[in-house]
């Protein structure tokens, strides 16, 4: 088994809490939740003494929110990936929080298999942001590098971080039947999986290829792999 990714969850909501804590282990036997806590003060509190390889910090708790305690973790614990959950789309709280050492900024409504997949992305040192939030990330790291001084990642990227122009023009159903075309399926077995006809399967992936600007699925699958599987549901 591969060595088990220790992650610290906090959220002052308790049965978000445990509901989370159980999907993740559930999900995938290298991922452990080590803790749980309600506000940003527990965090630091609980990184005094435990080892973490990721905290899953919600943005608005009392006391002190993630935001405080992203800056807290990243300047004590440097080597702890931080990813926000959350329900707000501010671009505020984007900023702030991607300036202060978080690594992902994710919605709360991310499917679990996707959480699952950012978080081993995310510590092995990818930066991922909602979909969603893209356009707001992008403002936030040009307004920085505008200063001239280091960028909202320490440096590590440079440019736009948003992805790539055709991932925009995929509908859920897209994504959908990417994920299973991503994972080797033939087209009769996407259309059982999804409860379509083969030819509306054939029908969808025509219309993928011409949103990707591939004439097949080699072409096709080559281009999907240029981001990370976990913005396909």
């Amino acid at each position: 088994m591969k060595d088990q990714i220790k992650i610290l969850l906090a959220d002052d909501q308790y049965l978000f809490l445990e509901s989370l804590k159980l999907v993740l282990e559930s999900l995938a036997d290298d991922l452990k939740v080590v803790g749980t806590v309600g506000n940003g003060e527990e965090a630091l509190v609980f990184l005094e003494q435990e080892q973490v390889d990721v905290a899953l910090l919600d943005v608005r708790m009392p006391i002190m929110d993630g935001v405080q305690a992203a800056g807290e973790i990243h300047k004590r614990w440097p080597s702890v990936s931080i990813i926000m959950l959350t329900t707000f789309e501010d671009d505020e709280y984007v900023s702030e929080a991607l300036k202060r050492g978080a690594q992902g900024y994710l919605l709360k409504n991310i499917a679990p298999h996707m959480l699952v997949s950012a978080i081993r992305a995310v510590r092995d040192g990818s930066i991922l942001i909602a979909p969603d939030l893209a356009g707001h990330l992008a403002q936030a790291l040009a307004s920085v590098n505008n200063t001239g001084g280091p960028n909202a990642f320490g440096n590590k990227m440079s440019g736009s971080l948003r992805l790539p122009d055709w991932y925009y023009s995929l509908t859920p159903r897209d994504k959908t039947i990417i994920g299973f075309i991503l994972r080797g399926m033939t087209n009769k077995e996407i259309a059982a999986a999804a409860h379509l006809g083969e030819q509306t399967v054939r029908n969808y992936i025509s219309a993928i290829y011409d949103k990707l600007q591939v004439s097949d699925r080699r072409e096709a699958i080559n281009v999907l792999r240029s981001i990370d599987p976990c913005w396909f549901v």
